[in-house]
């Protein structure tokens, strides 16, 4: 473990050294990032998911740029090259980029008109050229032969080896670089004849805006537009002043041909080897960090819809809309089972409005249906229509919400839905996901591709292995902070648990098929290996076990600490979740009873939770979906109306709003708060419930703007 490294972790985390340690120690020894921040808090100071995983990125990308710059110096040194200045220069490097720029001198240079020109026998020359020699032309002479004819030619190559030089610099390259990145503009024009129908990129047919100011879904969506060769992108920018940079640290003597020879060389270096090297360099980071904000976007969105909280013990009638091919229907229990399966034809061309509301009305009636959840897909809103005219004719009280089917049809496509209804068509396994992600969104989210679930932005347009590693963190954060029943989770429920890989999984499977139902967590201890079993048990909850700790999320190896604490206060584990519980240990002192049960405060605090709440679920605290019984039109508007929304989808801009009409509404992010953010996600999250008000209203575009502001 290196010492430098975690001290310039400590830095740029600003967190205590033994934080990062412990939580480098703790990885090294195969413990799992939900395990460390739900189960080892004393060790790591609390740290949470995100810090842990930000440890762990940071320690590695450390690591990486240590052995670069060993190997680096290695191959330096190799040539018998290396000064001890040139270390400690390479060493003390920051960034990936300051090192390559330093090993550019001395690396393996391909096929260039410097390498040519040093074939001819004219590296002396140019190193003439550079000491600004009075007596260059006579010096030219002097390298002529057959295949140096004349001066003119001696001296126009071994100028290409002066720039080649000068581009080696890397103080200079430093220099251009960060002059560039404050002073360079990045400018966009619209390509000749270049095709763009829909007018998606029109606001940058003529754009520039200062390199240090673009956003990074401005950045993101010129790369698209260039990269369908609608857009040419350049960065700009006052190049006389890079040029006389460059003359005053190589020119210093009034020798006029020497002085003609260094000027043009350092246009040519500029405008064939620097500046589009450091452009694209420029270009490349300034992605990287527009991928890195376009990721922790999708990622937070993401956790907010999977932490969505379920609607529990309700039966819901899942609906996925559409016109020619009829509304399929699918009736779900409130444990997730299909009780039924229809389709109606509520729309053009049938028009069978009368039948499709018998059909709906006895499914009510029938099933005892609660909600219906109608997908946001073709035919949503005449659907929406359909539905709330039909549920005022019920006794029954029915609700209804639209459902943002968002990867319904790719899940319904695939194998694995294909395996569990085996028997129903795509457009049923669809409406009866659009049912199961209002009961349990994260159960049934899980088993969709996240790119595909449509809360991100760019998506497509990120290097697809960080998004999916991120994603895929993401989720598995999620899956654990709620745990899962390890009698009714799915494979792909169990798939994102702590410790859990294929094999496991499968173990456990077959343990569950050969018993029926597991009924203790330490049966568990001889399905999995001791480790594993560590580090996955305490997300593995058994609801109606023998032992009830055994449905908390206390860890087995606390088990003693929480009799324990049971004992202390004349309580038994009967009173787990009950009122007594609650009142006598709403008031106890953490500090005073830690040390005396000989264990750690953050330990003690989960388990006085968990005891007051045994089935706690962090989705409860959450704002629950809004239901409905009436629709709403673009006419029924306007402007200053205050309404209640759900947040659909955060993006940089600001945020898409439900308000329940067929398109979401958008808020600008200079209308969500009076006071300056960075970013909406420091206000708005994907799930949330929120008062807005009409700002504008464009009926011809089909569009509403909204305003957190009451103004």
């Amino acid at each position: 473990m290196n010492e430098t490294i975690i001290k310039n972790i400590c830095l740029e985390l600003n967190i205590k050294e033994y934080q990062v340690k412990n939580t480098l120690n703790l990885l090294s020894e195969g413990a799992t990032i939900p395990f460390i921040a739900r189960y080892r808090k004393e060790a790591t100071g609390a740290l949470d998911e995100n810090e842990i995983n930000r440890i762990n990125e940071v320690y590695t990308y450390q690591v990486n740029l240590l052995k670069r710059k060993e190997d680096v110096i290695r191959l330096i040194d190799e040539k018998g090259l290396l000064t001890d200045e040139l270390k400690t220069s390479i060493l003390n490097a920051e960034k990936l980029v300051d090192v390559e720029d330093l090993y550019r001198p001395f690396k393996e240079k391909k096929k260039t008109k410097a390498t040519e020109a040093i074939k001819l026998g004219l590296e002396p020359l140019s190193k003439e050229i550079f000491r600004e020699n009075k007596e260059i032309l006579e010096v030219a002479k002097k390298y002529l032969n057959e295949k140096v004819p004349t001066v003119e030619f001696a001296l126009e190559q071994a100028c290409f080896i002066v720039a080649e030089n000068i581009s080696d610099n890397a103080n200079f390259r430093k220099y251009i670089r960060n002059y560039l990145y404050k002073n360079g503009n990045l400018k966009s024009i619209k390509k000749k004849n270049a095709m763009d129908e829909t007018g998606t990129y029109e606001i940058y047919y003529n754009y520039e805006i200062k390199v240090s100011w673009v956003k990074p879904h401005q950045l993101l969506a010129l790369n698209r537009g260039e990269k369908e060769g609608i857009l040419k992108v350049d960065i700009i920018a006052d190049n006389e002043k890079i040029e006389s940079f460059l003359e005053n640290k190589l020119i210093h003597k009034n020798n006029t041909e020497t002085t003609k020879l260094l000027k043009s060389s350092i246009k040519d270096v500029l405008k064939r080897l620097i500046l589009p090297s450091v452009e694209r360099e420029i270009r490349a980071d300034l992605t990287e960090k527009a991928e890195v904000q376009a990721i922790k976007n999708f990622g937070i969105n993401l956790h907010n819809l999977l932490m969505q909280p379920p609607i529990k013990s309700k039966t819901v009638l899942g609906f996925d809309p559409a016109f020619r091919t009829g509304c399929k229907l699918a009736v779900i229990s409130p444990t997730g089972s299909l009780l039924h399966i229809d389709v109606i034809y509520p729309h053009e061309p049938k028009n069978d409005f009368e039948g499709a509301k018998k059909k709906l009305l006895d499914l009510i009636n029938k099933y005892n249906i609660d909600i219906i959840a109608i997908g946001n897909g073709t035919a949503s809103r005449e659907s929406e229509s359909f539905v709330a005219k039909v549920i005022k004719e019920t006794e029954r009280k029915v609700s209804y919400i639209i459902v943002n089917e968002a990867g319904a049809s790719v899940y319904s496509a695939s194998k694995l839905a294909q395996e569990e209804f085996p028997d129903l068509h795509v457009e049923e396994r669809s409406a009866v996901s659009i049912a199961r992600r209002l009961i349990d969104p994260l159960s049934e989210l899980v088993k969709i591709d996240p790119k595909s679930i449509g809360v991100g932005m760019y998506q497509h347009d990120v290097t697809p292995k960080s998004l999916d590693n991120e994603l895929e963190f993401v989720v598995s954060t999620a899956v654990n902070q709620v745990g899962v029943n390890v009698n009714t989770a799915s494979r792909e429920l169990l798939s994102y648990i702590s410790g859990l890989n294929k094999k496991m999984i499968d173990k456990l499977l077959d343990y569950k098929e050969k018993v029926g139902s597991i009924l203790t967590r330490s049966e568990l201890s001889k399905v999995f290996s001791d480790k594993v079993y560590e580090q996955a048990i305490g997300f593995l909850r058994i609801p109606e076990g023998k032992n009830v700790l055994d449905k908390t999320s206390i860890h087995p190896e606390s088990y003693n600490i929480a009799k324990k604490v049971l004992k202390r206060f004349n309580l038994t584990e009967n009173d787990i979740g009950s009122e007594k519980i609650k009142e006598s240990l709403k008031e106890i002192n953490i500090d005073n009873l830690s040390n005396e049960l000989n264990t750690d405060i953050y330990t003690l605090e989960d388990i006085i939770k968990s005891l007051i709440s045994p089935l706690r679920d962090p989705r409860d605290e959450l704002s629950a979906p809004i239901l409905k019984s009436d629709i709403l039109t673009m006419d029924d508007l306007r402007i200053g109306m205050e309404l209640e929304g759900t947040v659909r989808n955060v993006i940089d801009f600001g945020a898409f709003i439900d308000i329940g009409l067929k398109n979401d509404a958008l808020v600008h992010i200079s209308e969500i708060t009076d006071k300056f953010i960075k970013h909406p996600s420091e206000k708005l999250s994907v799930g949330e419930i929120v008062k807005c008000y009409v700002l504008d209203i464009d009926k011809d575009k089909k569009r509403v703007s909204l305003t957190l502001k009451n103004k």
